[in-house]
């Protein structure tokens, strides 16, 4: 330290009394001295180190303490002061280096800065190796939609069950935000169910085709709870004889418009959506929903899909109505004319989307 304490003499007349180019001088020889045996340096010389540079410090010219902060973030035995005080600058050009990487600033120092300082430091501290969920937390709470995408996006973070909690929630209105947190390895069953059920249905696709193997089983299986959750309540319809009666007349050559007109007008209705599910492409459990609703829009939309007949889609939309109620002629004349008017490409986009639902 012979070089170093040779600095020393003076130093607090310059320190108190100096121009500030001076100052600036004397912090660059001072840090390229602790630099130069930084690794051999015993703890009580880095406190004299720290006590030195953090009145200087701040003097430098911006580019001076950029630098300085870029090369005392790969330190761990950095002043531990002057870090603090370059990662609380406001230039975040010399607060980003030490908050995504140095070792030395603690937790304490982290949850100060993230709660008080601005966007530009919250990002920076999203690139560290670890993030406590006491800090995502923070992070969550303040920070905007970069700042959480790319906590969301750590692998090294934790977050508390609140802290996923909003973020999921934000997740809603955030499509890439989902994929993120879609790919979490700490995702339980319960937050992907949360996750999805929020989640458009080109979204969910999307996280399929992104996320390993393992996690496409939990989204599938999560998607057929949320759907199954969503049913109205009630008895449900068993559909294993219906489906066995189309896979024959499919192995036979016999699945067809006769076969679903036939169906329909032997009121048998499992085997018509069943019919109608093997020709559209549709999954039957989502046919059976769209079927089941207040209208039979869909009935139309799929007729116009596969070509049907008005007399096969009238007998389905009878089929529809049920054996307890009859349409007025007017209500089936209006359902021929808009059966009519319906734009095949219209019904082929609708029931591709329909087809998508397969996937989750």
């Amino acid at each position: 330290m012979t070089v170093a304490t040779s600095l020393i003499p003076g130093l607090d007349e310059i320190v108190r009394r100096g121009d500030l180019r001076k100052r600036s001088d004397v912090a660059r020889a001072i840090a390229d001295l602790f630099f130069a045996d930084a690794a051999k340096l015993r703890p009580d010389l880095v406190d004299l180190f720290d006590n030195l540079l953090i009145d200087l410090v701040p003097h430098a010219e911006l580019a001076a303490r950029i630098d300085l902060a870029e090369r005392f973030s790969k330190i761990s035995n950095a002043p531990r002061h002057l870090v603090g005080q370059l990662a609380r600058e406001n230039e975040i050009q010399v607060a980003a280096p030490v908050l995504r990487r140095s070792p030395v600033l603690d937790e304490a120092a982290l949850l100060e800065i993230a709660r008080f300082k601005g966007q530009g430091h919250l990002l920076a501290m999203t690139e560290r190796n670890a993030l406590s969920a006491n800090l995502t937390d923070v992070l969550v709470e303040r920070g905007d939609r970069d700042v959480v995408r790319r906590a969301a996006g750590n692998a090294g973070a934790k977050f508390s069950p609140g802290g996923y909690s909003e973020l999921i929630k934000r997740a809603s209105k955030d499509g890439v935000l989902t994929l993120k947190i879609g790919q979490r390895d700490d995702l339980s069953g319960d937050q992907l169910k949360d996750l999805l059920g929020g989640t458009l249905d080109v979204i969910r696709r999307r996280l399929t085709e992104v996320v390993k193997p393992a996690r496409q089983m939990e989204i599938r299986r999560a998607m057929t709870e949320i759907e199954e959750a969503s049913l109205p309540p009630g008895p449900r319809r068993d559909y294993a004889d219906a489906q066995r009666t189309v896979l024959n007349l499919h192995r036979d050559g016999h699945l067809g418009e006769s076969a679903l007109l036939g169906f329909a007008k032997a009121h048998k209705y499992e085997e018509a959506v069943a019919t109608l599910s093997a020709m559209s492409g549709v999954k039957l459990s989502v046919l059976d929903r769209l079927i089941a609703g207040d209208r039979y829009d869909p009935i139309l939309i799929l007729g116009r899909v596969k070509n049907l007949g008005w007399p096969t889609v009238r007998a389905l939309i009878l089929l529809w109505y049920g054996p307890q109620r009859t349409p007025a002629d007017a209500d089936i004349e209006a359902a021929r004319v808009n059966f009519t008017k319906l734009m095949p490409s219209t019904a082929e986009r609708v029931v591709n989307f329909w087809r998508t639902r397969q996937t989750i």
